[in-house]
C-alpha cells in the first residue's frame, strides 16, 4: 500500500524540469532544454552552448511545441547575442528551423528587432545582448500568462457547449506545460477542467508517426492525476462512433488569415469525424499563432519529415543501447519504401467551431472574425 501511495504521488506531481531555461553558468550562457525525445522514460537536460545547438534540438524535436518554439527562438537570438555570435546570421538560422510553426519566427522576429532598436540607440554588445534576453524573458512571461487565460477562456467554452460537465475529451499530439511557458494550449483547458471536477475523461490519440501523444500527453496527465486512456489514432472513429467523445481540443502551429488551422498531422480527419458526429472542434492557440500574412491553407508551407520515421520504429536511445546519444531503428518496412511523412495537415475553418486564444474565442470562424481578434489583441497588452 505505501508503494502505491509513493507512485500515485509521483503521477500527481508535476514535470520536476522546466521544459526550458536560460542559465549562466561561469562558462558562459546556456539555453538549457528537457529534452523531449527521452520522455517518458527519463528527465534529461539538453545544454545548448550556441544557436546551431539549438537549430538542432528544434529539428529533431528535443523541443517542439508553436508556444515554446517562439520562446526558444527569442532565447537563441540572446544568446547569440550574448556570446558575440553574428545575431542577424543566428536569427535567420533559427526562424528556418521548422518552416510552419509561425511561432518560432516571431519569437526570433522580437528578440532581434530588441536587439538591433539597442544597439542604433548606442548600447554596446552587452547592452545589446541584455535588452535581447530581456525581450526572451518577456516573452516566456507573457506565453504563461496567455496559456492561463485559454485556460479560462476555454473551460468557459467547454461548459457553454457541454453543460453539466463530465466533458469527454479527445486531444491530439502534445500542447501541455511542454509546449508553453506556462500550462499549454488545449491540455491546459482539459487540465483546467479536470481542477474543477468536470473532465470525465481525456482521450489521448498516440499521434504516429513520433507518438507525441503516446509518450507526452500520456506522461502529462499522469503527473497531473487525469483520468485519461490512450488510443491508436485510427480507432478515433470508433470513439465518435459510439458517442463516447464530446468535445475535441487541438493546439495550432499556423492559422492563417481566414481561419485555416495547422497542425500536427491526424488533424484534420478529427475534424472530419466531428463534423459528421455534430462533436464540437475546438483550436486552442495563442493569437501569435495567427499569420495575417498567410491568407489561406492552401498557403501554409507544410514540414516534410524524414521518411525514416514512417518506415522505421525507432525507440528513445537509452532503451536502445543504454548509451546517451544513440539510436537504434527496427525496419517495419522493405528496404527502399518510399514514405510520406508530412508533419501536418490543414483543416479549413468551416470544419473549426472555436478557435479560443489569450483574447477569447472566435466563433464561427472566418477571415473578418480572424481580423477583429488580431487588431483587438494589438491595441490591449496583456495584464
Amino acid at each position: 500500500m505505501a508503494d502505491q501511495q509513493a507512485q500515485t504521488a509521483l503521477e500527481t506531481r508535476p514535470p520536476a524540469l522546466p521544459a526550458l531555461r536560460w542559465d549562466e553558468p561561469p562558462e558562459g550562457p546556456v539555453v538549457v532544454l528537457l529534452d523531449q525525445t527521452r520522455l517518458p522514460a527519463e528527465e534529461v537536460e539538453l545544454v545548448c552552448t550556441d544557436v546551431p545547438a539549438l537549430v538542432e534540438a528544434i529539428q529533431r524535436l528535443a523541443v517542439r511545441g508553436a508556444p515554446l518554439l517562439g520562446v526558444a527562438g527569442a532565447y537563441g537570438v540572446a544568446l547569440a547575442a550574448a556570446r558575440g555570435y553574428d545575431v542577424p546570421e543566428a536569427s535567420a538560422l533559427l526562424a528556418g528551423a521548422r518552416p510552419t510553426a509561425v511561432n518560432l519566427g516571431y519569437g526570433v522576429r522580437r528578440a532581434a528587432a530588441a536587439h538591433r532598436a539597442a544597439a542604433e540607440k548606442g548600447a554596446d554588445q552587452g547592452g545589446a545582448a541584455a535588452a535581447a534576453l530581456a525581450e526572451a524573458r518577456a516573452l516566456h512571461r507573457e506565453d504563461a500568462e496567455a496559456s492561463a487565460a485559454m485556460a479560462g477562456h476555454g473551460l468557459a467554452l467547454l461548459d457553454e457547449l457541454l453543460p453539466g460537465g463530465g466533458h469527454r475529451v479527445l486531444t491530439h499530439c502534445n500542447t501541455g506545460a511542454l509546449v508553453s511557458g506556462g500550462e499549454g494550449t488545449a491540455f491546459a483547458v482539459a487540465l483546467a477542467a479536470h481542477r474543477k471536477g468536470r473532465l470525465r475523461r481525456l482521450w489521448v490519440d498516440e499521434t504516429r508517426p513520433l507518438l507525441q501523444g503516446a509518450r507526452l500527453t500520456t506522461y502529462e496527465a499522469a503527473r497531473n492525476g487525469m483520468a485519461y486512456t490512450l488510443l491508436t489514432d485510427n480507432a478515433a472513429g470508433s470513439l465518435f462512433a459510439a458517442g463516447e467523445v464530446d468535445a475535441v481540443l487541438i493546439g495550432a502551429d499556423r492559422i492563417a488569415a481566414d481561419g485555416s488551422v495547422a497542425n500536427k498531422v491526424g488533424s484534420y480527419p478529427l475534424a472530419v469525424l466531428a463534423r459528421y458526429h455534430h462533436v464540437p472542434f475546438i483550436v486552442v492557440a495563442p493569437v501569435s499563432t495567427i499569420d495575417p500574412d498567410t491568407p489561406d491553407g492552401a498557403s501554409i508551407e507544410i514540414e516534410q519529415r524524414p521518411g525514416q520515421e514512417v518506415t522505421e520504429l525507432t525507440a528513445p536511445p537509452q532503451i536502445a543501447t543504454g548509451a546517451p546519444g544513440a539510436v537504434s531503428g527496427l525496419p517495419v518496412a522493405p528496404l527502399g519504401t518510399q514514405a510520406y511523412n508530412p508533419a501536418f495537415d490543414v483543416t479549413p475553418p468551416e470544419l473549426v467551431t472555436a478557435i479560443v486564444t489569450e483574447r477569447g474565442a472566435v466563433s464561427p470562424v472566418t477571415g473578418p472574425a480572424i481580423a477583429e481578434l488580431c487588431a483587438r489583441s494589438r491595441q490591449v497588452p496583456m495584464s
